[in-house]
């Protein structure tokens, strides 16, 4: 009995191993910037500035200032999409997942406020997601070009 419980467990073991190998984090780098930005990631309190070519991870914020406007590619199976970060906007790149089996991606962008314009390809497959999660909605996209806004409430 205790060999049988022995090698269930190693078969669970090594099966988690395999799923985890299989998952793969994803990033978004800017691509071009026009006046000033800056960016805060989760391990840091403090915002650094924004640079052409940085690469941002999953759980990064970009924040842009008055008149300034950033354009982010995010990866993926090639490239997932176009998102222009318009002024006094602050975008967090909350998910940023791919499964390299099964090509399933899982995207999910959180805008706090001010307005963003994306460009998403179609999704690899019916499981993929591609989502924009507002203070008052999420909105899920299978692949096609709109923009979201989000003003201060006031």
């Amino acid at each position: 009995m205790k060999i049988l419980k022995l090698a269930c467990i190693a078969i669970l073991a090594i099966s988690l191993a395999t799923f985890s190998f299989a998952i793969e984090k994803r990033v978004g780098k800017i691509v071009t910037l026009k006046g000033a930005a800056e960016v805060k990631t989760p391990d840091k309190d403090a915002w650094s500035s924004a640079k052409v070519g940085m690469v941002l991870n999953e759980g990064d914020i970009i924040k842009t200032k008055g008149g300034a406007k950033a354009i982010l590619n995010l990866n993926g199976m090639g490239q997932t999409a176009t998102v222009e970060v318009g002024e006094n906007a602050q975008l967090m790149l909350s998910r940023l997942v791919v499964d390299k089996k099964t090509g399933t991606e899982k995207t999910l962008l959180d805008l706090a406020m001010g307005e963003i314009l994306i460009k998403a390809q179609k999704v690899h497959t019916p499981e993929s997601q591609f989502e924009v999660k507002t203070p008052t909605s999420v909105v899920g996209v299978r692949g096609t070009k709109f923009a979201v806004k989000v003003e201060a409430v006031e």
